[in-house]
């Protein structure tokens, strides 16, 4: 049985209300349970939320929430793998087991039923942990900067201040969108950003977080021209 877990609290600070926020002309987490949904592959599609507001959403947009979560792991310090231990727990105890699970943000309106399943077929494909979402960096992270206490900048790496970009490797962040993992790894505590895990590389016109209002109005402006382009259905 495949599982996919959607963790939404309703505490969001930066951006209130953010997980249930219309986006487009819907909530936006109503675009991460459409894409499971669609993709074809989960026998259960389950959002775990602290929030009853989060919760009619989510049932409405075609979730199932079969449990509430509890407030002590619904703060700014509780981590995502937390919340899908508690979860896969949780459904054990009503009958509900699944020995691939995928965690798919709520905050993902660029997530497509292609990379869902694409993503799995790499998790069965190799003898790994977790397969997850992951895009380049725009520019190489060797020619990175921070500003002192003056304002002025300081490269975190000075050794690399007059190497070619061209040169340079390539680097690759986590895009935030969806973690597979089997179920032994989720319950273990297995490290997700590890060696037995593989990244599933997007293109970065598909990837964007949305943590401020600014991440907003490019989001939003993302999903119009990729809507309007064709690149996203």
């Amino acid at each position: 049985m495949k599982l996919c877990i959607i963790p939404a609290r309703g505490g969001s600070k930066r951006i209130p209300k953010k997980n249930i926020r219309t986006f487009h002309g819907k909530p936006l987490i109503s675009y991460s349970i459409s894409s499971a949904l669609n993709a074809g592959c989960f026998d259960e599609v389950i959002v775990s939320t602290d929030d009853a507001e989060i919760r009619d959403v989510a049932i409405k947009a075609g979730a199932a929430v079969p449990f509430m979560r509890e407030a002590g792991l619904a703060d700014d310090y509780t981590t995502t793998s937390s919340v899908i231990k508690d979860a896969i727990l949780k459904l054990a105890e009503i009958g509900i087991y699944g020995d691939d699970v995928c965690c798919l943000y709520p905050t993902a309106p660029f997530v497509t039923p292609d990379s869902i399943n694409g993503s799995y077929a790499e998790l069965n494909s190799y003898d790994v942990n977790y397969c997850f979402s992951a895009t380049s960096f725009p520019f190489p992270i060797q020619r990175a900067f921070s500003l002192d206490s003056n304002g002025n900048s300081k490269m975190f790496y000075p050794e690399h201040k007059d190497t070619r970009s061209q040169d340079l490797p390539e680097a690759f962040h986590d895009a935030g969108q969806f973690y597979w993992g089997k179920r032994s790894s989720w319950l273990e505590d297995a490290p997700i950003f590890g060696a037995s895990s593989r990244p599933f590389i997007l293109p970065r016109h598909l990837v964007q977080d949305i943590d401020t209002e600014e991440d907003w109005k490019k989001a939003e402006l993302m999903y119009s021209l990729l809507r309007k382009s064709g690149n996203l259905k």
